[in-house]
């Protein structure tokens, strides 16, 4: 391992911790302004949910590129805080029996085994709305027509054009095959589309023009892809310790997928094909990109 590796590694850490700490001072058990209670079993799922370790690799590209454009590092944190909740929220879901059926995440019992089913719904469904409420709230300092912009592009990344409708396309792939196309946009969809997110929350914080937000925009999808197509080849050969969770579950189930489609190799060389054009997108930002090129390659290359 090089030491630019090791030096990214350590700030995807450092991320984390702040991230970390954030969710847990956005989940404590005191009631805001217009909350009548914050009930204790759902609290402590919700809780169960979100602060479960993780790289956070969503927020991370929310503050990093928030701070490529120099932005406000404490309102960037805030925005990756909501981020994550909905990316919580969407995992917590997928575990459950009607979805992916797991038992396990991030080596942990998953939220409908913790606590139950029903409970587990009603997490999800607070992390979502939580969400929203994170970024309206008068902590998040921005302008009201940023807030606006950030909850009409969430709300687009998470609703039926992405996050939820990419998982109902994943389901369906289980009885009808898509072709390469189909698959590129369930793809875009169910994983892509919070990624992309992601990247570009960092340029409506920090106010930057159309084709800056465009240009962070197409990074994010192009990670997004590298990230899914890293997962699949994680889910062929990776094994359940590793991983933290079930693998070999796409094969069993007989899920369209680009490697049931064109083989490991096609997959990989797609992978580097992706991460070579998303860092080419960056190249006008220069060496002040290196951190989100970096990041690039470690979707590409992570192990779990």
């Amino acid at each position: 391992m090089d030491s630019r590796t090791t030096q990214f590694e350590h700030r995807l850490k450092e991320n984390a911790a702040r991230v970390e700490a954030m969710l847990a001072q956005l989940l404590a058990d005191t009631c805001l302004d217009g909350e009548r209670a914050r009930p204790a079993s759902l609290l402590a799922a919700m809780r169960h949910g979100v602060l479960n370790g993780g790289k956070r690799l969503r927020p991370f590209l929310v503050i990093e590129s928030s701070a490529l454009l120099g932005g406000d590092a404490n309102v960037a944190l805030r925005i990756g805080a909501a981020l994550e909740c909905v990316h919580c929220y969407s995992l917590v879901h997928d575990d459950l029996p009607a979805m992916d059926d797991d038992d396990l995440r991030r080596g942990k019992p998953t939220v409908h085994i913790a606590f139950d089913e029903a409970t587990a719904i009603l997490a999800g469904d607070s992390l979502l709305t939580y969400s929203f409420d994170i970024i309206a709230a008068a902590e998040t300092q921005l302008s009201p027509p940023q807030k606006l912009e950030l909850i009409l592009a969430l709300s687009r990344a998470s609703g039926i054009g992405g996050m939820a409708g990419g998982q109902a396309l994943d389901l369906a792939a289980e009885k009808e095959t898509p072709d390469e196309q189909g698959i590129m946009t369930l793809q875009a969809m169910k994983t892509g589309a919070l990624i992309r997110f992601g990247c570009e929350a960092g340029a409506i914080i920090a106010g930057a023009d159309l084709d800056v937000r465009r240009r962070l925009s197409a990074f994010g999808e192009k990670i997004g892809l590298a990230f899914q197509l890293a997962d699949d080849l994680l889910d062929l050969t990776a094994d359940a310790a590793t991983m933290g969770k079930a693998t070999g579950k796409d094969a069993a189930r007989g899920k369209g997928t680009l490697i049931a489609l064109h083989g490991q190799a096609w997959v990989e060389a797609a992978l580097t094909r992706q991460v070579q054009e998303a860092a080419e997108l960056l190249a006008p930002f220069g060496k002040r990109a290196s951190v989100l090129v970096e990041a690039a390659h470690f979707v590409a290359s992570r192990k779990s």
